[in-house]
């Protein structure tokens, strides 16, 4: 198995689903209990049932990772689990697991990944907390798009071409690539497909 190393969140996230094959939850930049972005594989009875009693705030992983940073086993005497969740999630095939937590209290980024078969290798433990820091550090808030490039940006998230969306903001075809460049550095995307998903996801678009 090789180390995430690819910065591309996509290519993290299979990486993390090879990691994890009982599936992971990642709640990135958790502001007010309220995550920026989310991913979820966990299996779908264990996440209805883990919704129906509402688990959220007594979530060992949540209370473990809202108190500290890096990255701890479940089965470590450390992460505590006072209202009996993990044998109920053990039912669910999250036999075993790791919690990651990473950044400051104010934006803290927690996620748990689990396993079926065996415990987490010292290896994996440090895979997964960098690709956790990584998508972390990806999705910081960008700084403010200008309205130029938001109005580029969204010209083609709505299905123009170059050329139709410079006619329609009348600059020039040129200016308008201008525009899509500037957008995409300061989204640090590589592509335009990306600064337009990334304008999304920061809830710019």
């Amino acid at each position: 198995m090789q180390v995430c190393v690819n910065p591309t969140t996509d290519d993290d996230l299979e990486d993390l689903r090879l990691l994890a094959p009982a599936g992971y939850f990642i709640g990135l930049h958790i502001r007010f209990t309220s995550p920026l972005m989310i991913y979820q594989t966990y299996d779908q009875g264990w996440v209805n049932h883990y919704t129906v009693h509402a688990y959220v705030l007594r979530d060992p992983a949540t209370i473990w990772g809202m108190a500290n940073t890096g990255v701890i086993r479940w089965s470590d005497p450390a992460f505590a689990d006072p209202h009996k969740i993990l044998p109920e999630a053990a039912a669910f095939g999250l036999r075993y697991g790791v919690t990651v937590a990473c950044g400051p209290s104010s934006s803290r980024s927690i996620a748990g990944f689990a396993r079926s078969d065996r415990e987490f290798t010292e290896q994996e433990l440090y895979m997964v907390r960098s690709c956790v820091e990584r998508m972390h550090d990806r999705f910081a808030q960008p700084a403010t798009l200008t309205a130029a490039q938001l109005e580029a940006l969204r010209c083609l998230a709505e299905g123009d071409r170059h050329s139709d969306a410079a006619t329609r903001l009348g600059i020039s075809e040129s200016a308008f690539k201008a525009r899509i460049v500037s957008a995409r550095e300061r989204l640090s995307a590589r592509t335009t497909a990306e600064a337009i998903r990334r304008a999304r996801d920061h809830r710019l678009l």
